[in-house]
């Protein structure tokens, strides 16, 4: 199956309190290297995460009813800031996150908004949101803060 086939496949559920769990477990296996990078508080970042996660904000990412990620979005500032994306190691590369990515970009122009994000600056996804738009606005010492104005779809990757 092409990447592509693949990544119409995808899907989008609201998430469950039940999913914590495996939003935490994944969101934790992403972030682990930057957690350590920063020599950041392990017990306040777990803290953290458990504040900031907010089922009403989440959807779980699935491919065939099995979920390989999830995002958490929020109205912010007349924008929708996506706080949070993370595509399961095994699943990445595969066109998955593009798809996600302009499925969000569809939801913010049918809303006339702009997508806002913020990405760690040695994330290897910043190439692919400046490739999808993206432009930074400001950064802080560990992040860019980018932005994509509403607009028709987001441009192809290939």
């Amino acid at each position: 199956m092409t990447d592509r086939r693949r990544a119409t496949l995808v899907s989008l559920r609201p998430a469950q309190a039940q999913d914590f769990d495996y939003c935490a477990s994944l969101y934790f296996a992403g972030m682990e290297e930057v957690i350590r990078k920063l020599s950041l508080d392990m017990d306040a970042q777990v803290a953290s995460f458990r504040q900031r996660w907010v089922s009403t904000e989440v959807r779980i990412i699935t491919l065939d009813g099995v979920p390989i990620g999830w995002l958490q979005s929020m109205p912010r500032e007349g924008a929708l800031f996506l706080a949070q994306l993370f595509v399961d190691a095994a699943h990445q590369r595969q066109g998955i996150g593009t798809e996600i990515l302009n499925r969000i970009g569809d939801e913010a122009a049918r809303a006339g908004q702009a997508v806002t994000l913020g990405v760690v600056k040695t994330n290897p996804a910043l190439r692919l949101y400046e490739r999808l738009g993206f432009r930074i606005t400001h950064e802080d010492d560990r992040k860019f803060y980018m932005r994509r104005e509403a607009g028709p779809a987001f441009p192809s990757v290939n």
